[in-house]
């Protein structure tokens, strides 16, 4: 109906501007003023022409309103495929909880979390559902499996481990029933800085130094995660590049030392050389002055 009454409002402007530019052609070149009958027929051909577009809004009418009746039907026809989508799919809910299922079962096996026979019994799970086939998740599903092969057989982590004579992070950490890798030594730090299992009495029951435990003491051990992995690699390398400043500053402080213990011993030999040139002197003078006045005493006794 707007559509229909556009048109009209463009046809009357069109009619209007058509008159107004004959009236101004009448003004610039003086005509003979029409007849009744010539006044008729522009009239009757005015008519037809609104007749014409009228006809033809009434048909582009029809279209629109096919148009709407088709995207009716359309809509109805996807609402009805969505309806038998989700159906197949058991409903939006179970898809829902499928992909976050899926989703939180791949974070556990890229960090490793617990273990391999769980995320197998979460596999199994997710498998009975036909949404495993789902082209939002087959591919998933797949690696997912393949991941969970891979997963290699679980190392149970000791629930502690005593601290022996000759012991340090570095080496406890690459022991095979711990962590097989000696830069996880960061790990064990955190677990046990702010307290170990246990300890023997008169023995630090912390670990503020990573570089003194004591036989004895009985560390946490926990599981290892790729995050903790993470974080331990990046804490090793920052500390290795903290000890190698504080060795260097060190060399350098004991390099100064020896220079200023070096000039402090030449400074004691020059002062021990000048006291026996001294004394040398001393004694050649005395020995000159008693071989002076031995003559004397000799004439003297004369």
């Amino acid at each position: 109906m707007k559509f229909q009454k556009l048109l009209l409002v463009l046809l009357v402007l069109s009619l209007a501007i058509g008159s107004k530019f004959a009236f101004a052609q009448d003004e610039e070149t003086p005509q003979e003023e029409m007849t009744m009958e010539e006044w008729q027929k522009q009239i009757d051909d005015y008519t037809a022409k609104k007749n014409e577009l009228t006809g033809k809004v009434a048909e582009l009418q029809k279209d629109k309103d096919a148009l709407a009746k088709t995207l009716e039907t359309k809509k109805a026809d996807v609402k009805k495929a969505e309806d038998e989508y989700w159906a197949a799919c058991g409903g939006k809910d179970k898809y829902d909880a499928f992909k976050s299922n899926l989703g939180k079962l791949e974070t556990i096996v890229k960090n490793k979390e617990g273990k391999k026979e769980d995320a197998e019994k979460m596999y199994a799970e997710l498998g009975k559902s036909n949404l495993r086939c789902h082209p939002d998740f087959a591919a998933r599903y797949k690696k997912l499996g393949e991941d969970i092969n891979k997963w290699g057989p679980v190392v149970v982590q000791p629930t502690g481990y005593t601290v022996v004579k000759g012991d340090c992070l570095y080496k406890i950490a690459a022991k095979k029933e711990i962590y097989n890798n000696p830069k996880m030594w960061p790990v064990l730090w955190e677990a046990n800085e702010k307290g170990v299992v246990s300890a023997p009495p008169k023995v630090a029951k912390t670990i503020k130094n990573p570089n003194l435990i004591y036989p004895g003491q009985v560390l946490k051990v926990p599981a290892l995660t790729k995050d903790l992995e993470k974080s331990a690699l990046d804490k090793a390398k920052k500390w290795k590049r903290w000890h190698k400043k504080v060795v260097k500053k060190e060399e350098g402080d004991v390099k100064k030392d020896v220079k200023k213990d070096e000039k402090k011993e030449v400074k004691k030999d020059e002062k021990k050389d000048v006291k026996k040139e001294v004394k040398k002197d001393e004694k050649k003078d005395v020995k000159k002055d008693v071989k002076k006045e031995e003559p004397k005493k000799d004439e003297k006794k004369k």
